[in-house]
Order: C-alpha cells, then structure tokens, then sequence
C-alpha cells in the first residue's frame, strides 16, 4: 500500500527537502504541496491524501485550523503537526483540532516516515520530551474571546482598532484584555500577549 501524503510548509526549501526526504520512502508519495493554510482544505480535496504533514505557523491561516476543517471535511485524512514550535500549548490545541501526531522539524526523517506509517495505522506520535511538558503544565486560562482580544491586540493595534476588527465595543475590549493580564500575572498586554505566544495559548 502506498500512503499518499499532502506537505504544507510555507518555507519553500524546507518543503522541497522533505519532499525528496519522503519521496526516497518505497511506500510514500507526496500527492500534493502547499505554502498556505488556506489552501490545504482545497488541495486535500482534490488529491485525497491518507497524511498530511502541517507547519503550525503558515500565511493564510495556520495548520491547527487547517486540521480541525480536515477533521470536519476530510476525516478519512490523518494529520501530524510537524514544527519548529515545541510548545506544550501547540500541542494541547493540535489534538484538540483533532492532530493524530505532534513532531518537532529537527527529529529524523526515518523518524517522521515511521510516524506516518503509525499515524495511518490509528496510532498517535507525539514527541515524548514535548508531551511530558504537555502534562506537566497548567492549561491555558484564556477564554476563547480573551485569546481573540490578545491575538488581536499583540501587534500593538490599538484598543479602537482591536474593537472594530471584533465587532466590540472598547470598553468590552478593555475588559477582556484586563482579564487576560491579570490570568496570566503580566503587567501589560504587551507582556501578557508575549507569554501567551511563548505558552503556545495564542
């Protein structure tokens, strides 16, 4: 059996060396290649691939997202997470988007073919140093909307701008980003966006 995989890495020699890496496997093809997260559902749909391997962070929507629509339009598509990113709080959301691996770039490529062969198969892998971390550490505390609020905020919009791009009002905003100051024990939502980024929450 041959198991066809979708590749989305928006780095365009990081995609095209594990490409060939892959491609040197006897029992993998790699049926489609994307740079985007808005363009996996698409691709995945034409070319109905078994894996797809999904950067986290990729212009256009990230892998998490691209996981949960595979998850909803696609769940005969098994999804790993492959990133530069080992944060307990990626991994947490990638299996809650419905992620069956979670594997850090610089792991082996005999590594990542094995992890494939697995995932098909109905088996999770997960990188074990990152999925003790997962266990060890307190969930995230934001709420859905304080995350939206911080994420939204993080690039240092201001308030009034935060509430126009969500549909809320300032006062509403300001609360919420209290909210998420005072959860996370940061001074200011600068510092409070910057530990949620780190934690891998946002």
């Amino acid at each position: 059996m041959t198991i066809r995989v979708l590749l989305a890495e928006d780095q365009a020699m990081v995609r095209g060396a594990l490409s060939a890496l892959l491609s040197l496997e006897e029992d993998i093809e790699i049926v489609a290649e994307v740079s985007r997260g808005d363009e996996v559902l698409p691709a995945a749909l034409a070319a109905l691939p078994d894996v797809a391997l999904l950067d986290i962070e990729m212009p256009g929507g990230d892998g998490l997202g691209a996981a949960a629509e595979l998850g909803d339009c696609l769940p005969s598509c098994r999804v790993i997470i492959l990133t530069t990113f080992g944060r307990a709080g990626y991994l947490k959301r990638a299996m809650e988007s419905g992620a069956r691996g979670f594997l850090l770039k610089d792991a082996p490529a005999s590594k990542l073919a094995i992890a494939i062969r697995r995932v098909v198969e109905g088996e999770w892998m997960v990188d074990p140093a990152l999925a003790a971390s997962a266990l060890s550490e307190v969930g995230n505390p934001l709420t859905d909307r304080e995350r939206d609020v911080l994420f939204a905020s993080a690039d240092g919009a201001t308030i009034g701008d935060v509430a126009a791009k969500l549909h809320l009002s300032k006062g509403t905003v300001r609360n919420y980003l209290s909210m998420a100051i005072k959860k996370l024990g940061t001074r200011n939502r600068v510092e409070a966006a910057r530990l949620a980024e780190k934690k891998g929450w946002l």
